[in-house]
């Protein structure tokens, strides 16, 4: 089952997460990669270690783990968006399989391991624009098409050195294929349309560092979190392909590179039954080379991301179903790491987790809803819904005769 899910997952790369205009430079649509649970929570997980779910966004959390569970995690989402510019507006629907993670024990509750695929950015738009030349001598039609994701799958490690601190490591082997097509077509006859085709296809093997801080101490837990990321080269073929009146070809070869990346957070914990988690992250884009370019002449800028996360249950190990639920509620604000977009992204979101009773599995649910651009340019209204199922079974024990 688990290994037919995970088969299922990789076709999760042919897929499109996003049907975002602003997907359309550079990258895409960039994923934090938390699980189904933090993303009820605004998207925290630095500073997140629990038994109830695996958290690929910091690498020293696996050795939170049961010592005798293995653990799988499986998401999907379905979204709607509006966007509204002084064209009208449309609107747009989604629906695709999100991630897929396994984790479990090495040895002992002093090392763990875990392994998964999933997204790092997507691109996905469908854009029509009509206009007329200066004077409005001539009348044209614009269209803009894009699709394509970069995935990557990963294996990492987390090693307990003491009883309060834990460091790990994540290795990514990322791969994609970026399709992006612009064309000019004039209603008049006898003037040539402009096509352009840009494909962009990457890989590359990557590596995210990270520690966790933790301490208990009676009805009381806290945990302080950071990652850490170098700035890599991102191997690629960049082909352009534009055509008027002769078609033209130039192949490129490197002059991509993945961005410094590093975070903190923070979380602190009640008797089991309420956290509160803080993260901050920082991708250093507009250091980091694309299309050759850097600064302002790659069109990138750096990306701050803050994030705020909430979550109670009224009672671990009540009797009644509705004490074991988990109630989640976060927000975060982060910039687009693109100069010609500029505005903020700010996302609310809300979740609950069901127990399943008399099983290690949880049922998580998480809506998002996200607010970025304005009236005057490109507004984008977006909810999301995701539904991620969480199942630890009991494998590592010795049976007695």
């Amino acid at each position: 089952m688990i290994l037919a899910a995970m088969l299922l997952g990789m076709g999760a790369g042919a897929q499109n997460l996003t049907s975002s205009p602003y997907s359309r430079y550079a990258y895409g649509d960039l994923n934090e990669n938390v699980p189904t649970a933090y993303r009820a929570m605004g998207g925290v997980g630095f500073a997140m270690r629990s038994n109830r779910a695996i958290n690929p966004s910091q690498p020293a959390s696996y050795t939170s783990c049961d010592t005798l569970t293995f653990m799988f995690d499986l998401a999907a989402s379905a979204s709607w968006s509006r966007y509204q510019d002084a064209s009208g507006q449309r609107n747009k629907a989604n629906g695709s399989l999100e991630y897929v993670t396994m984790q479990f024990p090495i040895w002992k509750r002093w090392i763990a391991m875990s392994v998964g695929l999933l997204p790092y950015s997507s691109v996905g738009y469908d854009i029509t624009l009509a206009g007329k030349t200066q004077g409005n001598t001539y009348s044209y039609t614009s269209a803009y098409e894009g699709r394509g994701n970069i995935s990557e799958v990963y294996g990492g490690l987390s090693f307990n050195l003491f009883n309060w601190v834990a460091v790990g490591a994540n290795v990514y082997y990322m791969w994609g294929d970026l399709y992006r097509a612009r064309a000019l077509v004039f209603d008049q006859a006898g003037l040539n349309p402009t096509l352009q085709d840009e494909i962009l296809s990457v890989s590359n093997v990557r590596v995210r560092y990270g520690a966790q801080f933790f301490h208990t101490w009676g009805k009381h837990a806290v945990v302080a979190g950071m990652i850490m990321e170098h700035k890599m080269r991102l191997h690629s073929d960049y082909i352009l392909i534009e055509t008027q009146s002769a078609d033209s070809i130039p192949i490129y070869e490197g002059g991509w590179q993945l961005p410094t990346v590093w975070g903190l957070g923070a979380s602190y914990t009640w008797n089991n039954r309420l956290t509160v988690a803080f993260d901050y992250e920082r991708q250093h884009m507009a250091t980091a080379l694309f299309n050759g370019m850097a600064g302002h002449y790659s069109g990138l800028q750096n990306r701050s991301r803050y994030a705020l996360g909430l979550e109670f249950r009224n009672n671990p190990v009540g009797r009644r179903y509705g004490d074991r639920m988990m109630w989640r509620l976060g927000a975060s604000i982060q910039d687009e790491y693109l100069v010609t977009i500029g505005a903020k992204r700010y996302t609310a979101s809300v979740g609950i987790g069901f127990p399943m009773h008399g099983l290690g599995t949880m049922v998580n649910t998480t809506i998002e809803y996200t607010h970025r651009g304005s009236k005057s340019s490109l507004e984008e209204h977006s909810l999301r819904f995701t539904l991620g199922i969480s199942v630890a079974e009991t494998w590592f024990f010795k049976r007695k005769l």
